[in-house]
């Protein structure tokens, strides 16, 4: 790639294809890197993928300790990842790189419409925000759809032919759609689902996917009646329906049952284990995705409203900058409403 400034850090940004001028595509994850390199379309790569839909993210914290918090969680909570050092290592080159955008003509970033891309992209459009990137250098990628695709679930799913169909497509971040996403990560991030609430009421749509994502993100309050979360509701409606293994589960929800799907099995299976190792389970428990698992009659009762999850199980998760602990938690999903709530 062609550098504006020999300072740049290059070993943070992936070679694609030549270009005469520094472009940059930034991605949520690598899941395009190779396919963006065989269509041909130049530049470089950054991947920023911190999945902000999950783990703690105290606004109290700066941002170094921030990281860090962030990278114990992921280092303990998701399989394959056993080494908090090696996630924040990962976390600083990923920060380093976001500082560094001024050296590049044109960014261009590659979202689509669930609340693990749109987390990701607000949160990255405030920090646009508040830097001093040039706004008429950062681009736009953010669908929800492909045609001949039945399912769209994301981008990795394109072959490079048809991610290079949409190289050109690219419409410019103005500078009223960062200020849109850093007042609505500011509410996401805040610790109080009635502002993100209010916040979404406010929104004028210019970011086409955010309302609906973070309303599925709302979502993973506990629930009026049962406590659960909709992901956790979800694994045991896919049990009870005959998904008897963790990776069926994980399918289930995937292909049919998730209205907007978003998480990796990485971070799905600390739900489903969750609901397995509480002190009253709802599921059996399990160490492998192959093994059989099964509905405890707890599970059951929860399944058909017959029992509330927090009354015998403490709860410890953040939902954004939410924390809830023990077993009253400050704030609910209203089903009947569509809309967060304050416990009463």
């Amino acid at each position: 790639m062609t550098l504006v400034d020999t300072s740049l850090d290059e070993t943070i940004f992936l070679p694609l294809n030549p270009s005469a001028e520094s472009i940059l595509h930034v991605r949520c994850g690598s899941d395009i890197y190779e396919s963006l390199r065989k269509a041909g379309i130049p530049g470089a790569f950054l991947e920023a993928s911190d999945p902000v839909c999950q783990g703690p993210l105290d606004p109290k914290l700066p941002a170094q300790a921030l990281r860090e918090a962030r990278a114990d969680f992921i280092a303990t909570t998701y399989q394959g990842f056993e080494d908090p050092a090696s996630v924040l290592s990962k976390m600083e080159a990923e920060a380093r790189g976001l500082s560094q955008l001024d050296h590049f003509a044109k960014i261009v970033l590659w979202f689509e419409h669930d609340l693990y891309d749109q987390a990701i992209l607000i949160r990255l459009l405030a920090r646009l925000q508040s830097a001093a990137t040039k706004p008429d250098s950062v681009f736009l990628i953010n669908i929800d759809r492909f045609p001949g695709i039945t399912r769209f679930n994301g981008l990795g799913q394109l072959s490079p032919e048809q991610l290079g169909s949409l190289w050109g497509t690219e419409e410019p971040v103005t500078p009223a759609l960062c200020r849109e996403a850093e007042r609505l990560w500011q509410a996401y991030s805040s610790g109080d689902p009635l502002q993100l609430q209010a916040a979404l009421d406010e929104t004028d749509g210019a970011l086409l996917f955010v309302a609906a994502a973070m309303q599925r993100h709302l979502q993973e309050l506990p629930w009026q009646g049962n406590g659960l979360s909709l992901t956790e509701a979800l694994s045991l409606q896919a049990l009870s329906e005959g998904a008897a293994t963790p990776g069926r589960v994980f399918t289930r929800l995937a292909e049919d049952l998730e209205p907007l799907p978003y998480l990796g099995d990485a971070m799905f299976w600390p739900i489903l284990k969750g609901l397995a190792t509480a002190p009253r389970p709802a599921v059996t428990d399990f160490s492998d995705w192959k093994d059989e698992i099964a509905l405890t009659d707890f599970g059951l009762a929860l399944l058909h409203d017959r029992a509330r999850w927090t009354d015998h199980n403490p709860l410890d998760r953040w939902v954004g900058g939410l924390h809830l602990q023990g077993d009253r938690p400050p704030f609910l999903w209203n089903p009947a409403s569509g809309r967060a709530i304050a416990a009463s």
